[in-house]
């Protein structure tokens, strides 16, 4: 009696989890750390993930499909519209470090949002995907880079790399630097738009992700087809330890330009920016 109740639970379980993501469950319970202390953000990050790719990746499969000016505008308003509708979320794990690093996320923070921003992007793709096929969409793409000579890895990082510390930047100015008054939040987003589909274009050499979270979501889902982690630690460098790292020089640049602390520590140089004085 005891060891066919086992059996029966243990065959539940074990189907569920072969249509679950690897990793979901390790994900989702993130948000009750600290009590559930973050679960708002947790909840902000995993439902702006979903939105993210829905709005964003749809360009060009879904919508616009055949026309590049009505691909760009959905990404456009994609991007607005992911980000007013999920409460502003970080949904990139290298901007979220860059957040860390600038102290303006603890570490509890930012690890409940990349936990989060994992979480939403390991299912995404799946139900995007079984929402394409049963509507005869488009599937959507990914980021991929070719590993076809020995220096495709070394490019790769380059440019991902280059491309999310170009990003940083630009999430500093339109948010900390310009100031457009009234219209403020749609023509910083609208920048914002304009200048991820601006880097995908000039650094297409690894995708390109500039978000690890989408790099990795999206092997997990489709590279290889075997619905799990990367192993190949090419993946890694080029996806997590080039956008980390150039989010935390960007950070570095900023705090010498404007001020402030990298991982709480002042920098013996700077800041270059004018403050007014009383």
């Amino acid at each position: 009696m005891v060891k066919s109740a086992i059996s029966v639970l243990f065959s539940i379980l074990h189907d569920t989890t072969s249509y679950l993501p690897p990793g979901l469950f390790l994900a989702l319970p993130t948000a009750f750390i600290e009590g559930g202390k973050h679960v708002s953000t947790f909840r902000a990050e995993f439902v702006g993930t979903l939105l993210m790719i829905a709005c964003t990746f749809s360009a060009g499969k879904w919508i616009g499909k055949d026309s590049l000016e009505v691909a760009w505008t959905s990404h456009f308003f994609g991007v607005i519209a992911a980000d007013y509708f999920g409460g502003g979320p970080h949904v990139n794990p290298a901007v979220t470090m860059s957040m860390l690093t600038l102290g303006k996320s603890s570490y509890t923070d930012a690890y409940v949002r990349v936990a989060a921003q994992m979480g939403g992007g390991l299912i995404a793709f799946p139900i995007y995907h079984a929402l394409a096929t049963n509507l005869e969409w488009e599937p959507l793409g990914g980021p991929e880079f070719s590993t076809d000579d020995d220096s495709a890895e070394i490019e790769a990082f380059l440019s991902e790399s280059l491309a999310t510390f170009c990003l940083c930047l630009l999430i500093y100015a339109v948010n900390w630097e310009w100031n457009f008054g009234k219209y403020h939040y749609i023509i910083k987003q609208g920048l914002t738009a304009v200048g991820i589909r601006g880097l995908i274009e000039f650094f297409p050499t690894a995708g390109p992700a500039m978000n690890p979270m989408l790099a990795t979501s999206w092997d997990v889902f489709a590279v290889g087809n075997t619905f799990e982690f990367p192993s190949d630690m090419n993946h890694y460098f080029v996806y997590w330890v080039g956008p980390f790292l150039a989010a935390i020089l960007a950070s570095i640049v900023y705090v010498i330009y404007a001020g402030g602390t990298v991982f709480g520590a002042k920098l013996p140089i700077g800041p270059i920016k004018k403050t007014k004085r009383d």
